[in-house]
């Protein structure tokens, strides 16, 4: 059994100046709002939600991307209100936002 039910990464990359990355379109801001997130329901530790940051996942050009393990499920996002469905209904619900997915 895994030790969270949910491990989120956040491609937080950074590449050089004019390259297509995750971090200039705020990834590294909206991780921070879906850690704090998660935190405030009380959906992290053991047994519930890890939210991480992480380098490069290789997708940057779909960006910004996070993936949900151990679901494998990828998606895109553009502000708070898309962090928010995904927290409530992949996380939560266990429903995919289809919208989201890539």
């Amino acid at each position: 059994m895994s030790y969270f039910t949910h491990h989120v990464f956040f491609c937080c990359n950074q590449r050089a100046e004019g390259e297509t990355s995750c971090a200039n379109h705020d990834a590294v801001a909206l991780q921070t709002y879906a850690k704090d997130r998660i935190g405030a329901l009380g959906l992290n530790g053991k047994g519930q939600i890890r939210i991480n940051k992480a380098g490069c996942l290789g997708r940057c050009d779909n960006g910004p991307v996070l993936v949900v393990y151990p679901d494998e499920t990828w998606y895109t996002f553009i502000d708070k209100d898309d962090i928010d469905e995904i927290i409530a209904e992949h996380l939560q619900n266990g429903r995919v936002v289809e919208r989201l997915k890539i």
